[in-house]
């Protein structure tokens, strides 16, 4: 049940089980707001609105993709839209749905409640002055100011991505490699789930700015066009991120398989370079006649022809820059 009051430009705030609803009225134009909605918020939008019941559907269903429905016989817009959450435990960016419903005289978003940008710009509508700001030029303009918003809150996260590709583009030129391949690939996921969540939300923004709808009194052409162009600065970024992944990766790969090179390098030359002496020691080891056995210089005569024979060896490659 939702509290109501006869002040304009007021807020109410109701409680369920699993849903906090906040209601904000300035002019003829009103804002819901519901996190988590139930039973009971599906019940209250299909009792005061004409909503169809698909779209009831959506709301409470999850979506792979985002969409944009009009209802022109209703003079509403469904929206679903997709924003990235960073999860801290598992290093990575999942997707939050945030659903709209736009009307002549309301808007009603709908959303799990993880989204921090868009629950600062609900709770700073609280405010006489910013809900003046927002609602005070019709339902237009207020989804174009809530888009903004959740758009411009992924700038953020990206700039999170680049200053951790600059931490392992260091990283890897500090023979920290394996250290950082870990890193890399923690960042590759990241950046493979944000361009799945992103990219799809630039057609439904794109269908907002392409088609007039005079229910929302706004220039759809200006302001949408510049949350297009801000969702085309977020996939050029990422695509950017991609390829800078990309050349890192290839990178480590290629100094990894240096380092092992050199690393079975050196193990070759040392056994190359006890090569003879395993020879020498073998052949006197034998179980036959061997002439100056019984002569007491023998031992460091054949110690010294051993080392000769590795030391010479040495100097051999040396001079050809194998070593």
């Amino acid at each position: 049940m939702i509290a109501r009051t006869t002040q304009k430009a007021s807020e109410s705030v109701v409680s369920s089980d699993q849903a906090i609803q906040h209601k904000f009225e300035h002019l003829d134009l009103l804002w819901i707001d519901m996190i988590q909605p139930g039973t009971d918020q599906l019940g209250y939008l299909r009792e005061h609105y004409d909503f169809h019941p698909l779209h009831l559907e959506d709301v409470v269903s999850r979506l792979q993709r985002p969409k944009i429905d009009d209802n022109p016989d209703s003079e509403y817009l469904f929206l679903v839209l997709h924003f990235p959450v960073f999860d801290k435990t598992n290093r990575l960016s999942l997707a939050t749905e945030v659903d709209i419903f736009a009307g002549r005289n309301y808007m009603i978003t709908l959303h799990d409640g993880r989204y921090k940008p868009l629950a600062r710009l609900v709770k700073s509508a609280s405010d006489e002055r910013v809900r003046s700001q927002l609602m005070g030029r019709g339902s237009g303009y207020l989804l174009y100011r809530i888009i903004e918003v959740l758009v411009n809150a992924c700038f953020p996260m990206l700039y999170r991505v680049d200053q951790n590709l600059d931490r392992i583009e260091v990283g890897v030129f500090q023979r920290n490699a394996q250290a950082m391949v870990q890193e890399l690939s923690f960042v590759r996921r990241d950046i493979i789930s944000m361009r799945r969540i992103i990219k799809p939300n630039i057609s439904v923004v794109r269908s907002l700015e392409l088609r007039e709808r005079t229910f929302l009194h706004v220039d759809e052409e200006v302001y949408f066009g510049d949350l297009t162009d801000a969702l085309n600065k977020l996939w050029d970024m990422l695509e950017e991120q991609k390829e800078i992944s990309e050349g890192l990766n290839a990178t480590l790969d290629s100094l990894t398989s240096h380092r092992i090179n050199e690393e079975m390098k050196i193990f070759t030359m040392i056994s190359v370079l006890m090569l003879p002496m395993t020879l020498v020691a073998s052949i006197l080891g034998m179980n036959v006649p061997l002439p100056f056995v019984d002569n007491p210089l023998s031992l460091p005569v054949i110690l010294v022809l051993m080392v000769a024979l590795g030391l010479g060896m040495f100097i051999y490659f040396r001079y050809k820059n194998w070593v």
